[in-house]
């Protein structure tokens, strides 16, 4: 059925979702440059403060790419999902199942291509061509299980079921008892120690077997029971974009409607994030173990930063510096696929050099831009020349209009 608005509402209505849409993917641009980018060091052991990841509580700039990325989905889960009135049939299950499947199967595959690839690398010479092939082929017993397109597709599959079978009048009480309900788990379980006691680290060993984790020995950031509060974040994000994008008045002209938004996001956005300061006094903000108070503080800030954006492109019309971005945003998941890939290739990919071999990433950080810009300012500037070797691919396909959808 065709749920669009009417044709009496104008065409200005219409151009007005198209902008306001446009907003959003270009907080989901940034969030997947920002990925690639703090992803893709010249070396780990050079990099600017900003750009590494707290080591345990704590906040720093990387660690809000993955979670604005995650609060953005939950907007998307709203927009998509109100096409179909959130209306539960065969087909909006199918699809909903197909894409969460394939999510996670693709973040599995880009984990057993990086051992392939690997393996393949550095398999001692004295193998036969067959064997080596096989040991390449055959890394399932040490492949990592979660991760995080896997934690994508399990948040996206369970809010979209949750949203389609539940009013949405009492999402936001399923939210607080998520939440409530880790932050018991976190408390009674040692959940705030940084070491094996950690309940968290103890539910991974024992379900995913070391052999499966991240780093056997360190808590797994996309763990088991660390999926919880992610599946509230993305929620969150859902309550947010209906908060946003519902309007009983929709013929209002294009300044009242922008001004609703904006104080809708900014209050939100405000509310979130003091909220999520105010109780971290009592539970740390910690992405390692996606506490509750890390999900408010990054959903507010992502609410207050999406509105920021609404101003800037919007109100102000400032939009030529947004197609860098734009071109991240419109094939989010392929341009985080292709920059895994491209990483896995750069590092693999290796040709004789002065008596041994050194890999494309070596050889572009190593021998070119480190003695150009030293240690650390090299490594910057080759994540960042790592960024726009992936923009051009993803400008061609903006260019051309060529969208990639699960």
């Amino acid at each position: 059925r065709d749920r669009s608005p009417s044709r009496g509402l104008g065409d200005v209505y219409k151009r007005q979702i198209n902008e306001r849409i446009l907003a959003l993917d270009i907080l989901r641009g940034i969030t997947i440059a920002g990925m690639i980018l703090v992803n893709n060091p010249g070396t780990w052991s050079h990099i600017y403060a900003p750009l590494r990841h707290a080591e345990w509580n704590g906040l720093t700039p990387t660690d809000l790419v993955f979670p604005f990325f995650m609060f953005i989905m939950g907007i998307s889960t709203y927009i998509s999902l109100k096409k179909y009135n959130f209306e539960i049939s065969y087909s909006t299950i199918w699809k909903i199942l197909k894409r969460t499947i394939l999510i996670f199967l693709i973040g599995m595959a880009i984990g057993w291509f990086s051992q392939f690839c690997y393996y393949w690398g550095s398999a001692p010479d004295n193998l036969g061509s067959s064997e080596k092939l096989w040991n390449a082929i055959w890394t399932f017993d040490h492949i990592r299980i979660l991760g995080v397109m896997q934690r994508l597709g399990i948040c996206y599959g369970v809010t979209a079921i949750i949203v389609l079978i539940i009013n949405h009048r009492y999402i936001p009480y399923l939210i607080a008892i998520l939440l409530a309900g880790y932050f018991i788990l976190l408390f009674c379980g040692n959940g705030f120690a940084y070491n094996e006691t950690n309940i968290l680290f103890i539910a991974d060993r024992a379900i995913l077997t070391p052999a499966h984790m991240y780093n056997p020995n360190v808590l797994d950031p996309e763990g088991v029971l660390s999926t919880i509060p992610a599946i509230a974040h993305v929620l969150l994000g859902f309550c947010v974009g209906r908060l946003m994008l519902e309007s009983k008045k929709i013929n209002k002209d294009r300044t009242d409607m922008l001004n609703s938004h904006l104080i809708k996001l900014f209050l939100i956005g405000t509310t979130l994030t003091f909220a999520g300061l105010l109780l971290s006094y009592g539970c740390p903000i910690n992405k390692k173990i996606w506490s509750p108070t890390f999900v408010l503080t990054t959903c507010g800030l992502a609410s207050s930063f999406l509105a920021l954006l609404i101003w800037i492109i919007d109100v102000k019309g400032y939009k030529k510096w947004s197609i860098f971005f734009e071109a991240f945003g419109i094939n989010p998941l392929f341009m985080y696929v292709l920059g895994s890939i491209l990483a896995i290739l750069f590092g693999s990919i290796s040709f004789p050099w002065e008596g041994g071999n050194i890999s494309i990433h070596g050889f572009l950080y190593k021998l070119i831009l480190m003695p150009i810009f030293g240690e650390t300012s090299g490594s910057l500037v080759y994540a960042l020349l790592f960024v726009g070797i992936n923009w051009c691919i993803g400008y061609q396909l903006y260019k051309r209009k060529i969208y990639i959808k699960l």
